[in-house]
């Protein structure tokens, strides 16, 4: 069955989510809040910014206006940046349908709040209740879905059936989905991920090598897993595609926004330096703040956090970070 699908957010994850459902014979309305951005995009057909080389075909709808990507649709795409999540939620709020299902594709934990972005959009659309709230998760660079590189990700929602018609509309030999009632676990290994991969840049950046690497990875999952657990979630989410699987793909490839900042950082550049030179947002950088909020609140150790954030916001050489973690205190392996 074919459905009128919203697409909120015309980056490069919004436009390869809209290419993979117009793909699926899906009808859909591609938003972009700069009206003059939605003009381009709508004449060009092509997201030269973040997507360079992919046609966005014309049965795609492109608009700047929200009444047109939102209502009457069955299913709503949120794949905005973390940080505007709430105030969109705020606009399309009068405008969603009871039935409708939101699916967020957005990674991060609100800075002060620290709500995850299921939580905002449960909180501001009433009418669809959190049984209408889906939660798109996994190793997923738009650079190679886009593409139709094989990609799989996991769809998470305390409702089965929401979470099993997120699945069918996605669904095609290049994009596979799994279902998954953890929402906690999915949501939180997706936001979580880019805190270590900064970390990852860095040590790329710094050019210390595989094995730091490697085992900064794994001491991350245990970090994640960690605040994971304390928060609600299965500690074994952490082990599928929104824990381990994002955590390994944003912490090497090229794609990785996160990772690039980490790289750039320990190259020698300040985070304001690296940030004014991007286009895209790199979620870790925000989350970063919450994700270290919600460790000393609940009394839990995340020393890898820690020292990203005191690289990013105190100016701490990154070569002493990577110091301070090796020379801790010795302790067994701990994944409680």
């Amino acid at each position: 069955m074919k459905s009128d699908i919203g697409v909120l957010g015309a980056g490069g994850w919004g436009t390869a989510l809209a290419l993979t459902l117009e793909q699926n014979g899906h009808h859909v309305t591609l938003w972009e809040f700069d009206p003059e951005a939605a003009g381009r995009l709508a004449d060009v057909r092509e997201n030269i910014h973040f997507l360079p080389g992919i046609r966005i075909p014309k049965r795609i709808v492109i608009t700047h206006e929200l009444d047109r990507a939102v209502r009457d649709k069955a299913f709503i795409v949120i794949a905005l940046p973390s940080h505007v999540v709430r105030s969109v939620t705020e606009k399309i709020r009068p405008l969603v349908s009871a039935g409708s299902v939101l699916i967020s594709g957005s990674k991060g934990i609100e800075n002060r709040t620290w709500k995850r972005m299921s939580e905002i959009l449960g909180e501001g659309i009433q009418e669809t209740g959190r049984d209408g709230i889906v939660v798109l998760s996994g190793p997923s660079h738009a650079e190679e879905l886009a593409r139709k590189n094989p990609t799989v990700v996991v769809a998470a929602s305390d409702n089965e059936e929401a979470s099993g018609q997120v699945q069918q509309i996605f669904m095609n030999p290049f994009f596979r989905l799994y279902t998954s009632t953890d929402v906690t676990g999915v949501e939180l290994g997706g936001a979580l991920k880019n805190v270590i991969a900064i970390a990852a840049g860095i040590v790329d950046g710094l050019e210390l090598g595989d094995n730091l690497k490697a085992a900064l990875i794994n001491r991350g999952l245990v970090e994640m897993t960690r605040l994971g657990s304390v928060l609600g979630a299965d500690p074994l989410t952490f082990a599928g595609l929104s824990g381990m699987g994002d955590l390994i793909v944003t912490c090497t490839s090229r794609h990785s926004r996160n990772r690039y900042v980490g790289e750039q950082i320990g190259r020698g550049k300040t985070l304001k330096q690296v940030l004014s030179g991007m286009i895209m947002v790199a979620e870790g950088v925000r989350t970063t703040q919450s994700a270290l909020d919600l460790a000393n609140h609940h009394r839990i150790e995340m020393p890898i956090t820690q020292e990203v954030f005191q690289v990013l916001f105190d100016d701490k050489d990154p070569r002493q970070a990577v110091t301070d973690l090796m020379t801790r205190d010795a302790k067994p392996e701990d994944w409680g």
